[in-house]
């Protein structure tokens, strides 16, 4: 199993190398909307966007709770470093 697995990543790693060039736009944003957007919003905007299960938006907002916590100073660090991450995309 382990033969496998290492097998199988490095298959991704070689495959998929600019995959994350893809992604990291949707991921900036989808991120920027769970720190930033009050808890309507967002559960509004996932509802439209993803149609997810109930049990899902459930699990988000739970975890959206928590983060709501965190200071203004702190996801705007979290959404710098993410910028900086995107520079890393292109």
């Amino acid at each position: 199993m382990r033969l496998f697995l290492s097998v199988l990543l490095v298959t991704l790693a070689l495959c998929c190398s600019k995959a994350n060039g893809i992604t990291c736009p949707a991921l900036v944003t989808e991120v920027e909307k769970f720190l930033f957007l009050s808890m309507p919003a967002y559960k509004a905007t996932l509802q439209i966007l993803y149609d997810p299960p109930q049990e899902i938006i459930v699990a988000k907002m739970t975890v959206k709770a928590c983060t709501d916590q965190m200071s203004f100073e702190n996801k705007m660090l979290i959404s710098s470093t993410l910028a900086k991450a995107m520079e890393n995309c292109k």
